[in-house]
């Protein structure tokens, strides 16, 4: 299969390099050179990684390589492809736009898909002219990493891309679940509000980051604690999932005050160096703020 991935980050290469792991073919494009070679190296990373760990061997590795090229080419990108996936910024309007080139340079089998972990793919696949081709596909961070993927099936989304999107999931070896195209979806609707209390009780001095999270990574098997993860995902992201989750579900998901000065402060998690931790060289080495430097 030829795959087309729009968007060279974090969530971009990621899935570039799950399905050429997998064996696909597949192009990698971002609108800048400089930030598609980042997400290639991102991807050699994490490649050398797994042979270092013994999860995949040098060969597999040169393999995957090969199944990649990258480009800034849009059109070029996608000519072929017989699914496309956007991973670009969480904008509704970017994202439709994306949506609606991608549909101009490609043919009507095309499967058109974003990675949206919480916009409506129902209105994003209204700037389609033949919608019942897209779908979501919500990878989690990181896509090399976490089995699951939730399939996102739109009001327009037809069986023959549902039943598409079901076996590409599975044929790179990830774990599907399959929802229907509502704010905040299944994943992103629980994990927030499990994130915003967290915050919250931080707030409130309840707890220590470290001990909300060595209490849910411990007492409830979860392999990263809400606070670590909202480091992770970055907490302009969550800011901005919360108040489209308030905007559509009420005031359950109001964002705290404290997530709303760390955001301004440019204090957005792994990313900057600091968010509800330090992070130095990509590694945790404290808490932020009055907690101190233990982590």
């Amino acid at each position: 299969m030829q795959i087309a991935v729009l968007g060279a980050g974090s969530m971009g290469h990621g899935i570039a390099q799950v399905s050429a792991t997998a064996g696909h073919d597949v192009v990698l494009r971002d609108i800048e050179a400089d930030l598609v070679e980042d997400g290639l190296e991102g991807i050699r990373e994490n490649l050398q990684g797994g042979v270092d760990r013994d999860k995949l061997t040098a060969d597999e590795m040169d393999a995957a390589l090969e199944r990649i090229e990258g480009t800034t080419d849009l059109a070029g990108a996608v000519a072929d492809a017989d699914l496309v996936v956007e991973a670009v910024p969480e904008d509704m309007a970017l994202k439709q736009e994306v949506f609606a080139d991608v549909e101009d340079a490609t043919g009507e089998d095309t499967i058109i898909a974003s990675n949206t972990s919480s916009l409506s793919v129902t209105e994003m696949a209204s700037a389609l002219e033949h919608p019942e081709r897209a779908v979501g596909l919500h990878f989690f961070n990181p896509p090399h990493i976490m089995d699951l993927v939730e399939i996102v099936i739109a009001e327009q989304t037809d069986e023959q891309t549902e039943a598409f999107a079901v076996d590409y999931v599975r044929g790179i070896d990830k774990e599907d679940v399959v929802v229907r195209d509502t704010a905040g979806f299944a994943t992103s609707r629980l994990g927030l509000a499990l994130g915003l209390e967290a915050i919250r009780m931080v707030e409130q001095g309840v707890a220590s980051p470290a001990d909300i999270d060595e209490g849910m990574s411990i007492g409830y098997g979860h392999p990263m604690g809400p606070l670590e993860l909202t480091d992770h995902v970055g907490l302009d992201v969550r800011l901005h999932i919360a108040e489209h989750l308030r905007e559509e579900l009420g005031e359950r998901f109001k964002p705290p005050q404290s997530l709303r000065r760390k955001v301004r402060a440019g204090k957005l998690g792994k990313k900057t160096g600091e968010g509800y931790y330090v992070w130095e060289d990509g590694e945790r080495v404290g808490m932020s703020g009055e907690w101190g430097d233990d982590a």
